[in-house]
């Protein structure tokens, strides 16, 4: 019989495989812009919200908040590193007001980031308690990061 360990170890394993493929996805689009050395019409709306989502679920996987939690860390921060080359190829090819919009909203994700990681660590004394609440937030922005595609509906 397989260990809990074990199975939850395979499954951690298929999920960051599939995770990593969905992390790659976007890179005909990004072929595209770098061919073109133009975003044309795209928006970086989903690049930064997945941005976000890989931060609070990297924070969420460390030891000081949800010990034993590796494979969470290794695909959210190789998702971080993706979605940050997506982020400077989208940068240097875009108006300088769609760059202001950008570097703002990184601002206020790397704001929000410290504030959540201060009143979590402060606030928050045990591994349940750090657990609830950055994982509440997790699937609260990572509801977001799907559904951030569908800003390009108003167009």
């Amino acid at each position: 019989m397989v260990s809990a360990d074990a199975a939850r170890n395979v499954v951690g394993i298929i999920g960051n495989v599939i995770s990593f493929g969905l992390f790659l996805s976007p890179t005909p689009v990004f072929w595209r812009i770098i061919k073109a050395k133009d975003v044309e019409e795209f928006k970086p709306d989903p690049y930064l919200a997945t941005l976000l989502n890989c931060m609070l679920w990297v924070f969420y996987g460390l030891p000081i908040v949800h010990p034993n939690s590796i494979l969470v860390v290794t695909i959210n921060g190789i998702g971080l590193v993706i979605e940050g080359s997506y982020l400077i190829i989208f940068f240097l090819y875009s108006t300088n007001n769609k760059r202001l919009k950008m570097i703002g909203v990184l601002a206020a994700e790397a704001a929000f980031m410290v504030a959540v990681v201060l009143g979590v660590l402060l606030g928050a004394h045990t591994h349940e308690k750090r657990s609830m609440i950055v994982g509440i937030l997790c699937v609260i922005f990572g509801t977001i990061m799907y559904a951030s595609p569908l800003t390009i509906m108003v167009q």
